[in-house]
C-alpha cells in the first residue's frame, strides 16, 4: 500500500486535498524552502478541520540549529501534528540533531527524517534508525535542480527503500514527483509518495492545489479507502 501525501498550505487546500483522496495532509509553507513551515494559526486550523480523519504531518522549516529544531518539533506536537519532518541539512549538525530527536522520540513522537538527494547521502539511515525515529524520507533541497528521478536512478531509489525497510522505518519518496512518475515508483513499494507541483494547476509548487489534479494522481496510485487511511502513519 503506497499512500498518496499531499502538501498544503492553508486551510482552503487542507480541504481540497482531503475530499479528493489525500491520504497524508501534509503541512508545508512552499514560498519558505523546501520544508517550510506553516504559521501556527493555520496548523492549528487543519488540525481542528481534520479531527483525526487522516494523520497530518507537518515540516518545521529549513536548516535551524538543533536548540530552535527541538523547541519546533514539540510546538508541533503541541499543536496536533502526528507525524513531523526534520531535514537533515547540515553534515556538522546532523549526529547532534539526531541525539537530541532520540530523546524526543522517546516521548511517543513520530519523526521522520528528510534526507536530501541533492545535498545529503542514503549513509544517514542507520543513523536515524539508531536514533529511533519514526521514519526516513528522501526529497529535494533546491527545486530548480530537478525532479527526485533526474537526480537519482530508480535503482538507487529500491535501495534506499530495501535498507529503510530493513531498518524498520516507514519510508517515503517525494521531491518534483510527477504523474508519470507513479508507475515506476509504486513498482519499489515505499509507504507513500509526497506532491506538491503536481496537484497544482499549472504545475508548479507555489500555486493553488487543484482539484482534478489530485484527482488523478489519487487515480494513479490506486491504493486503499478513506476508512484505511487512519492507520498509515501508526493510528
Amino acid at each position: 500500500m503506497t499512500a498518496l501525501l499531499a502538501s498544503v498550505r492553508s486551510l482552503f487546500e487542507a480541504r481540497i486535498a482531503l475530499e479528493h483522496g489525500a491520504d497524508i495532509i501534509d503541512l508545508k509553507e512552499p514560498d519558505a524552502g523546501a520544508l517550510g513551515a506553516v504559521s501556527e494559526e493555520v496548523a492549528r486550523s487543519v488540525v481542528k478541520f481534520i479531527d483525526g480523519r487522516v494523520p497530518i504531518s507537518a515540516t518545521i522549516g529549513d536548516e535551524l540549529d538543533t536548540t530552535h529544531a527541538v523547541a519546533a518539533v514539540q510546538r508541533l506536537a503541541e499543536l496536533g501534528a502526528n507525524i513531523i519532518k526534520v531535514g537533515l541539512f547540515n553534515l556538522e549538525q546532523r549526529m547532534h540533531l539526531l541525539s537530541a530527536l532520540r530523546d524526543l522520540s522517546g516521548d511517543g513522537l513520530r519523526i521522520v527524517a528528510v534526507i536530501f538527494a541533492d545535498v545529503d547521502s542514503f549513509l544517514y539511515i542507520n543513523d536515524v534508525a539508531e536514533a529511533g525515529l519514526h521514519g526516513v524520507m528522501v526529497d529535494t533541497a533546491a527545486k530548480e535542480r530537478g525532479s527526485l528521478r533526474q537526480l537519482i536512478p530508480d535503482r538507487a531509489l529500491a535501495g534506499f527503500v530495501a535498507r529503510a525497510r530493513e531498518a524498520g522505518l516507514y519510508c517515503g519518496l517525494a521531491g518534483s514527483l510527477r504523474l508519470e512518475d507513479i508507475q515506476s515508483l509504486l513498482a519499489l513499494a515505499p509507504d507513500y509518495l509526497g506532491f506538491r507541483g503536481a496537484l497544482c494547476g499549472d504545475g508548479r509548487r507555489t500555486e493553488t492545489l487543484d482539484a482534478e489534479k489530485i484527482r488523478q494522481i489519487r487515480d494513479s496510485l490506486n491504493v486503499e479507502t478513506p476508512t484505511d487511511r487512519r492507520m498509515l502513519a501508526g493510528g
